[in-house]
């Protein structure tokens, strides 16, 4: 691309000489008690005012606005932030990028765009029909494009397909520089780009670091040299999709163990990119013993050969000792609803599996949701011990929450196949990861909640401080699933921060990065990247 097109002159009018500003939403407004939250309701800001963007050149003016009236702000694309990081009462200004959706073929970039508002269903069907691919995101359907890809977002096409930011070729960025000037920036992973470290800081860099994302722009490694190759990853024509459970009244703490150590098994043994079960992807949702289930949702690439007999041979060795039948899921398992259709594998159409998996959750749409989550990488099967604390916390008779879980998800695939300093995802050789959650109403039940998660995860690492360590069984935390208490020292005895068990060896490259696009310190939160 030409050089001038990296750095874009925005002086804030339209074409027709009229300016563009954003619209600005006051404490007066009806509106503003919509938009100063998002889906975790312990959040909730009272900013002087929310800007509703629709172009990056309005992006550039509200951030200027900011910087000259000195308000601290914060970005909002989707509202998914497990954490505090868009909505507190330090912020003044919450720029909220929900207008800005549009997803299409940029012709000049040889690459699809992406606005950072769009939301991942909208951009999977998008693209899906325009060109026959997609990438390799996440399920939940309203998370935007703004804070999952920047933070290395994943999901059932990964372990085949690698994650997101192994497909983006380029970022748009509102920038502010040392004299506190905004401006607009394009980075790309050209190798002659003079901006790439800024393009290489979103490849899992996450949000609210270094500047305002409102636009991507994905396309394969691969299409770059070879104009030939497809710009991204066609998804298979069907998938095979199961959905089984197990009745917690018939599990015994053997049975339990065995469940969840074949699982982990499978995983190590199956790792490798080139594994003929790459295509196979699952997750298992370790309930409470009040919701009634564990559940297991797997789905298999349905274009590999003999589909039905790789997804047979995995439920055979998850299933392997554990003296309890499968039956149908019945019971609702975090974000996944109850699918007893699915006892019986189906196949169905790469899209309509997709739009099934993705929709309908009620947890997402309960508009008084509050909610804790704690993650983890593993590098290696869990413990004895650690499957032994898993037991204890989900059978504990002190605490009772039917939407209490532990998620533990396939990881590594080809996702393993990229080197850790290649993008600021360092985790490229782990096997599963794990993400305890649990979901509840009232504010009163907050401490209740939060006690036994804090403990759960913490009594799950207790011999490693507290936390999962980069070390030869544990690969740290994923920053798209951020967890202030890490930075906790009661429950944090590691010596690391948080950061550090998100970004690992990657984290000073990152403060590089800082130092150069965000000088001033302009975009930062509770777990930010220092200068």
């Amino acid at each position: 691309m030409a050089e001038q097109s990296r750095s874009i002159e925005l002086n804030g009018s339209t074409g027709n000489g009229q300016r563009s500003t954003p619209v600005r939403v006051s404490p007066s407004d009806a509106r503003y008690g919509d938009l100063v939250r998002g889906k975790n309701q312990r959040w909730v800001a009272r900013p002087d005012y929310v800007y509703l963007p629709t172009s990056s050149r309005e992006v550039r003016i509200a951030v200027q606005d900011a910087v000259d009236s000195q308000k601290r702000l914060s970005v909002r694309s989707g509202g998914h932030c497990y954490e505090d990081f868009v909505y507190n009462s330090d912020v003044n200004v919450v720029i909220d990028l929900s207008e800005m959706t549009r997803v299409y073929f940029d012709r000049a970039m040889n690459a699809f765009a992406v606005e950072a508002g769009a939301e991942l269903l909208d951009v999977y069907e998008t693209i899906y029909r325009l060109r026959g691919v997609t990438f390799p995101g996440g399920m939940c359907y309203s998370v935007a494009a703004g804070g999952h890809i920047c933070g290395g977002g994943y999901g059932f096409l990964s372990r085949k397909h690698g994650l997101v930011v192994d497909h983006l070729y380029a970022v748009e960025v509102v920038v502010v520089d040392e004299n506190g000037t905004a401006d607009v920036v394009i980075a790309t992973r050209d190798a002659d780009d003079p901006n790439r470290d800024l393009w290489w800081a979103h490849t899992g860099g996450g949000g609210g670091n270094f500047g305002v994302v409102t636009r991507y722009w994905l396309r394969s490694p691969e299409a770059d040299a070879d104009p030939t190759a497809p710009l991204l990853p066609s998804p298979p024509a069907e998938v095979l999709v199961s959905a089984v459970s197990w009745e917690w009244e018939s599990i015994t703490e053997d049975s339990f163990r065995r469940l969840i150590g074949n699982f982990a098994d499978w995983q190590v043994r199956n790792q490798d990119p080139d594994s003929p079960a790459a295509g196979l992807f699952a997750t298992l949702q370790v309930n409470h013993r009040s919701n009634g289930q564990i559940g297991m949702m797997t789905q298999v690439d349905g274009s590999v050969p003999d589909a039905e007999s790789v997804l047979a041979e995995f439920l055979d060795e998850v299933c392997a000792g554990v003296e309890v039948p499968t039956g149908p899921v019945t019971t609702s398992m975090g974000d996944y609803l109850p699918r007893p259709q699915l006892a019986t594998p189906r196949r169905l159409p790469w899209l309509q599996a997709t739009q099934m998996l993705a929709t309908g959750t009620p947890t997402l749409t309960n508009p008084s949701l509050r909610a804790k989550y704690r993650s983890g990488y593993l590098r290696a099967t869990l413990s004895d011990d650690q499957i032994g604390t898993i037991y204890r916390y989900l059978t504990s008779p002190d605490y009772s929450n039917d939407t209490a879980l532990l998620l533990i998800s396939a990881y590594g695939g080809k996702i393993n196949s990229v080197a850790a300093e290649d993008t600021a995802v360092v985790q490229r050789d782990s096997v599963m990861k794990l993400l305890i959650q649990n979901y509840w109403s009232d504010p009163a039940e907050d401490d209740y909640n939060l006690s036994w998660i804090r403990a759960f995860f913490h009594d799950m690492f207790a011999e490693t401080g507290g936390v999962p360590l980069h070390d030869e069984r544990t690969a740290g935390c994923y920053v798209n699933y951020p967890d202030v208490d890490l930075d906790a020292p009661e429950w944090n005895r590691s010596g690391l921060s948080g950061v550090e068990l998100y970004y690992g060896s990657n984290y000073p490259r990152l403060q590089e990065v800082k130092r150069r696009w965000d000088p001033g310190n302009v975009f930062r939160h509770r777990q930010s990247v220092r200068p």
